[in-house]
Parts: structure tokens; C-alpha cells; sequence
């Protein structure tokens, strides 16, 4: 079963545990269940009371709650609050991934999981130095599993990306827009400027001037100042006709009201 797989390949990278967070002082209820703790830490971030939040995110994830993990993740990566630190952000996603073969997710809890093994793709696609080598077929192995099982945008696009550029595998343009389109369908913008490039040139798809006119219009709308959106869109405006300028105007304001 790849989830096993991948689950093994963390663990054989020798740093996918992690010691628990609890310290002998907490400046939250010490009696809280992790939800509540991570919804007070979470409350605690938001007004910018640092140390609360990082006890109480700390104690929920200790105490098995994903949305912690996530988060606190999530701040080590991008130095949110606390002082950025990569590996931390890799041992708390992979126990993420690594508790998911334990116990059944529940609700809202699968996007925290998804959203793990797209960040663990990351940081394997990039690596991280003298610690985690990168490595592009592990990458692909972990957006893939998020984009089938949980059919997560971010990974699709991803994994897309990867298919376009032949990373981690063999080059397949059909399989890059098929990923692409169905991150496109849920709204994914850079999906859709990739699939409307895709189909301008009929790269691993039938050519569609008019299909590939529309998601770079549904793009454009949604990023109003990107300019290299507006200049892709005003190139592919200028070369279509009149009725495929009409029609993929029409098709993109429709989606855009209810999108498929």
C-alpha cells in the first residue's frame, strides 16, 4: 500500500519523531481536552500572544490534535512567530502523516493530513541542507497520494508540474493537463493559467482556443493585478477571433458565477 511506503520512507530518514512539547509551566487551562487547547492557541496566535499560543498549540499536539500539528508546522516553516526552523516544520508533518496510518481521520481533520503530504513533497523536492537530501520521486510519490486519495488542488498542481517537466519520472504532458484540470475545477489559479496555456497550444490536450481563452479569463479575474496574467490573457485575446473572444467570455463569466 503506498501510504506504507511513504510512512516507511519518513521513518527511514531518521528524524520523523518528535519529543514532546509540554514544559513544566503552561500559561492555558492545564485541563483542557486538545480541542479546546488548540482552539485557545489558536485565538491566542491571533491576537499576538505568543507564548499562550505556542503552550497551548504545544499541549493539544502532544495530546494528538492534527490542526495543532499543522499549525504549529506551519509557523516553524515560515518563521511565524517563532524562529524558523525546516526540520521542526518535517517532524511535524511526518507525525502527521505517520499517526494518519493509525487512527481514522475524522471530518476536517483529513485537510490537515492532506495538506501534510503536500508539504512533505516540498520539502523532498527541494530537500533540506544536511539533513533531508531532496529527492524528486519521493516529491511526486507524496503529492500524488494527497491529489488521488484526498484530491487535494495543491498537490494536483503540483504533481502536474512535475508530469510538464518530467521530475521525479517520466515527462507525460497528458497526464500534466489532466492534473491540471482538475486543480482548475476547484478554483486553483495557477492551474488554470497553466491549463489555458496548455490548451492554447494543444500541449497534452486537444488544442482549444476557446477553452484555453476561458480559464486564462477566470484566472485574470481572480488576479486582477498580476500582470503577467493580464499580458498571457491580452496575447491569447489578441490572436483568437471575434466569435472565440465571445465564446470563452461567455463560458469563463459563467463559471465564475457557478463554477463546475
Amino acid at each position: 500500500m503506498l501510504i506504507n511506503k511513504l510512512i516507511l520512507a519518513v521513518l527511514a530518514a531518521g528524524i520523523a519523531g518528535i519529543t514532546g512539547f509540554t514544559g513544566p509551566a503552561l500559561a492555558f487551562d492545564p485541563g483542557a481536552t486538545p480541542r479546546e487547547a488548540f482552539r485557545e492557541g489558536y485565538m491566542a496566535y491571533k491576537k499576538g500572544d505568543t507564548q499562550i499560543a505556542l503552550d497551548a498549540l504545544r499541549f493539544a499536539a502532544d495530546k494528538g490534535s492534527r490542526a495543532a500539528l499543522w499549525k504549529l508546522g506551519q509557523m516553524y516553516a515560515t518563521g511565524d512567530a517563532v524562529v524558523e526552523d525546516d526540520l521542526k516544520a518535517f517532524q511535524l508533518f511526518s507525525r502527521i502523516v505517520e499517526e494518519y496510518q493509525e487512527t481514522e481521520p475524522v471530518g476536517r481533520e483529513t485537510r490537515f493530513i492532506s495538506r501534510a503530504f503536500v508539504a512533505l513533497g516540498g520539502y523532498y523536492q527541494t530537500g533540506i541542507a544536511d539533513i533531508v537530501p531532496a529527492n524528486q520521486i519521493r516529491a511526486r510519490e507524496f503529492y500524488r497520494y494527497s491529489a488521488s486519495y484526498f484530491g487535494d488542488p495543491e498537490a494536483q498542481y503540483r504533481l502536474a508540474q512535475m508530469y510538464l517537466h518530467g521530475q521525479g519520472g517520466e515527462e507525460n504532458t497528458r497526464q500534466a493537463a489532466r492534473w491540471y484540470m482538475l486543480a482548475a475545477r476547484k478554483g486553483h489559479t495557477a492551474a488554470q493559467i497553466m491549463l489555458g496555456r496548455l490548451m492554447l497550444e494543444g500541449t497534452g490536450v486537444r488544442r482549444s482556443t476557446v477553452s484555453g481563452l476561458m480559464w486564462l479569463s477566470i484566472a485574470r479575474q481572480k488576479r486582477k493585478s498580476d500582470t503577467e496574467i493580464q499580458s498571457l490573457h491580452e496575447q491569447a485575446f489578441a490572436a483568437a477571433n471575434e466569435m472565440e473572444r465571445s465564446q470563452a467570455t461567455a463560458l469563463a463569466d459563467e463559471w465564475i458565477s457557478n463554477p463546475k
